[in-house]
């Protein structure tokens, strides 16, 4: 394999067919679901783009906003600015656009392997050019025109495919595992409705059914709100896209689905375990994670737990209150998330619930610690194999 050093450097914009970035306004969307679904920043993380935490539109609007090139599969998305210089690979295209601060990148298949491209831009050269573009402003920003001038060390079209395969193969492992996660948390969800949606927890056949606000409950069940059952902790010193690294010993939790940002060597802020774990709350983008290791957070990701008045197992405060608000825009959804009603069901219930959960949620983080490890080796081998 031929040297980084050897490789020519040449400029983004003549290995792609297509550079383009979003319509500059807010699409205007709909509850949904539609076959049209738009993308943002929080959608893009660590290789990945997310197609499932969406917002939807109408086929108009869709039309207005791919005018310039409907995404495909294979294209690679890269975040402007909140937060900057995140990368993802389009792996289901099906009805996806862009939203405000993507850029996405379609390689030429004959000059540019997509993955290639997608490695390139996640690696240590090409993500210090686009924090040079970046600087300069009090939020990390990166001009649409800049997007076009990253360099790239390229190697023969070959050399490109095989480094792009190597990679990509831990991607496919993680991309298994996570379908495996998916699956469980599904089952999980569909336990919980079973036994507090459709009241057909053990034991139900002998409980009377009585009025309530929310219509027909068990008896000894209440409707409360969420801030009567939860308790927030502090997550301790704040950390930032400045203040971490890619590697340490205590991971920094964000807003986004993968939940981490980078890493710190000094005392987590907030200590959690596989016996003893904590709920966190995304404020702005309402992302919700069951916690089992120490941690420390950047500002907004708001640690709680059962309330001691209203004390209930912390699996079902999890399944509870997670997802019971939508993100609807980037700002502070803590006020509106902690006056929804739920139901509370007697203390017994909780606990007979969370037994159940309790090994499927233990199973699931050990797939996420392997799903950890892949990513760990991934990028151990990327500056080895692409420019440094």
């Amino acid at each position: 394999m031929v040297l980084s050093a050897e490789w020519p450097s040449v400029p983004i914009s003549e290995l792609c067919e297509l550079i383009i970035d979003c319509v500059n306004k807010t699409a205007k969307v709909v509850d949904g679901p539609t076959p049209y679904k738009m993308i943002r920043t929080t959608n893009v993380r660590d290789g990945w783009v997310d197609t499932i935490n969406v917002r939807y539109v109408e086929e108009d609007t869709y039309k207005k906003w791919t005018r310039r090139g409907e995404p495909r599969n294979g294209d690679v998305i890269l975040t402007r600015e909140a937060p900057l210089g995140e990368v993802g690979l389009l792996r289901d295209a099906r009805g996806i656009f862009l939203g405000q601060r993507l850029v996405m990148y379609r390689a030429n298949p004959t000059k540019l392997d997509n993955r290639f491209l997608l490695y390139s831009l996640l690696g240590h050269d090409l993500q210090a050019q686009i924090r040079a573009f970046g600087s300069g402003s009090t939020v990390e920003h990166m001009r649409v025109p800049d997007c076009e001038k990253l360099i790239l060390q390229l190697p023969p079209l070959e050399t490109q495919q095989k480094i792009g395969s190597i990679l990509s193969a831990y991607d496919d492992l993680i991309e298994n595992n996570t379908r495996r996660i998916k699956i469980l948390e599904e089952m999980a969800r569909m336990i919980y409705s079973e036994w507090f949606v459709n009241f057909r927890f053990p034991g139900h056949e002998k409980v009377k059914m009585i009025d309530s606000p929310l219509g027909k409950i068990p008896e000894g069940w209440e409707v409360v709100t969420v801030e009567q059952v939860i308790r927030r902790m502090s997550a301790g010193k704040k950390y930032d896209n400045k203040t971490v690294s890619p590697t340490g010993t205590v991971p920094v939790l964000d807003q986004g689905k993968s939940g981490i940002i980078g890493y710190h060597n000094d005392e987590p802020g907030v200590i959690a375990s596989e016996e003893d774990p904590i709920i966190v709350f995304a404020n702005h983008t309402c992302y919700q994670h069951l916690i089992q290791f120490p941690f420390s957070a950047i500002q907004n990701v708001l640690p709680f737990l059962p309330s001691k008045e209203n004390q209930r197992n912390i699996y079902w405060l999890h399944w509870a209150t997670k997802d019971l608000i939508q993100f609807n825009d980037y700002k502070g959804h803590w006020p509106e998330f902690s006056s929804k009603e739920l139901l509370l069901p007697d203390t017994k219930t909780c606990d007979s619930f969370g037994a159940f959960m309790r090994p499927i949620v233990k199973f699931i983080y050990k797939i996420e610690l392997k799903n950890q490890n892949l990513r760990q080796t991934r990028d151990l081998l990327l500056p080895k194999l692409v420019a440094e």
